[in-house]
């Protein structure tokens, strides 16, 4: 009987048009709950494999294909397909020049795929293809899905919260994969929490505006939300058992807009990361304790207002699935750590699974150029490695793709057969 290994060495398709497809979408990267031109192009290309009822709009611009193929498990793969706004910096001949009007700010902004999502929609298609040219060889149900919004952390409870699976058939498993900044061709596994959960919000003081020469007459915001960013630091350090996870940083402040004027508000944005939920709660405790300390020592003439932005919840790994899914990529793939390092990077992937209570399967694919990051960890040359987010980030595109594919190959036959 063929095996998953088997079946992939002896059916693995041409990359080549999946390289001329991955540059376009690089190229061509679209803001979160605005990537309708990249879900348009998911879904022709998919209508060019002639097997899969697909689906559109769904939680903004999801779609997903289906392949029903007898009888057997019902197996998601899943690729997110937002970008960010950064500005490219990589000088390749195919980096994005795209700018978007932002829907949260509405402000034009420098779009790029600095997350590498571009990666995980060609794999995920090129997977497709190879999963429908091998029907003979698995029975089931195969599920393609691509989720818009993952940077906001939306996505995945739209797509459910739209009907996702009154559209489409309940899965029995769930997998996903995210290129890292890993090794090219390395693919990474660990059971239990890979990712943290991550939480945002805005914090919104008040204070009384004036002169710049008349503070006496005020209640200066700025200097109330500069106390409360140094008190913030404390949390972790001081509040959180050092040997658990625990992580807050403040990414944004804002307030005023001019030099002599003493304004009448600020704005502070917060990102948290935790693995337990008990952490999570005494953080979010400890937040709101210290800022209303703040505000009432300074005065402040009303109440602050908190208002969360994005919630991630942690991704976490199915014991016996990951112990499955770790038996095949560690018999396939030469480079592969089945117990690669828990991240502080979060993903809304898990809740297709957890919506439904079902085990999910995730891991990370590798995608710095081989030579550079040999010359970096064997040879200690001192050259930067881009990571995610980065203006510089961009995977070199072999042997990353042929890994992700046949990851997500792998995954499915595994579970399928």
């Amino acid at each position: 009987m063929a095996t998953p290994s088997s079946i992939l060495k002896t059916h693995a398709i041409n990359l080549e048009p999946y390289e001329t497809l991955y540059k376009h979408f690089h190229a061509n990267p679209e803001l979160s709950l605005q990537e309708s031109s990249t879900a348009q192009k998911i879904a022709t290309h998919l209508s060019t494999l002639s097997s899969y009822e697909i689906h559109t709009g769904i939680g903004g611009h999801g779609v997903v294909g289906v392949l029903k193929n007898g009888p057997g498990k019902t197996i998601l793969l899943r690729a997110d397909i937002d970008a960010l706004p950064v500005k490219e910096l990589t000088n390749l001949p195919y980096s994005s020049k795209k700018t978007m009007v932002s829907s949260s700010t509405g402000l034009e902004t420098p779009v790029m795929h600095a997350c590498g999502h571009d990666m995980h929609i060609t794999c995920l298609l090129a997977a497709a293809e190879t999963l429908a040219k091998t029907q003979e060889h698995w029975s089931g149900t195969l599920i393609i899905l691509f989720q818009p919004d993952e940077e906001r952390g939306g996505g995945a409870q739209a797509m459910v919260d739209d009907g996702l699976y009154s559209k489409v058939p309940k899965p029995d498993y769930c997998f996903g994969q995210h290129v890292m900044r890993l090794r090219a061709g390395s693919i990474g596994l660990r059971p239990g929490v890979l990712m943290a959960a991550a939480d945002s919000m805005k914090i919104t003081v008040f204070g009384r505006g004036g002169h710049g020469s008349l503070p006496h007459q005020t209640v200066d915001p700025v200097l109330l939300a500069a106390h409360i960013v140094v008190r913030l630091q404390g949390i972790v350090s001081r509040e959180i058992d050092p040997s658990d996870l625990g992580v807050l940083t403040v990414g944004s402040l804002a307030a005023g807009q001019t030099e002599n004027i003493i304004a009448d508000r600020a704005e502070i944005g917060i990102d948290f990361r935790t693995v337990k939920v008990e952490t999570r709660e005494k953080i979010v405790e400890a937040v709101k304790r210290i800022v209303e300390a703040e505000c009432l020592a300074s005065g402040s003439p009303r109440r602050p207002v908190f208002v969360p932005t994005r919630r991630f919840p942690a991704t976490v790994n199915d014991v016996d699935v990951t112990g499955r899914l770790g038996e095949a990529f560690g018999g396939y793939f030469e480079d592969f750590d089945g117990d690669t390092p828990r991240t502080n990077v979060s993903e809304d992937f898990s809740i297709l699974g957890t919506s439904l209570g079902v085990p999910c399967g995730f891991w990370f694919l590798g995608g710095i150029d081989q030579g550079l990051w040999d010359r970096v960890h064997l040879e200690g040359s001192g050259e930067e490695i881009a990571g995610n987010h980065s203006a510089l980030f961009a995977p070199v595109i072999q042997p990353t793709m042929r890994a992700g594919v046949d990851a997500l190959c792998l995954a499915a036959l595994t579970f399928l057969q």
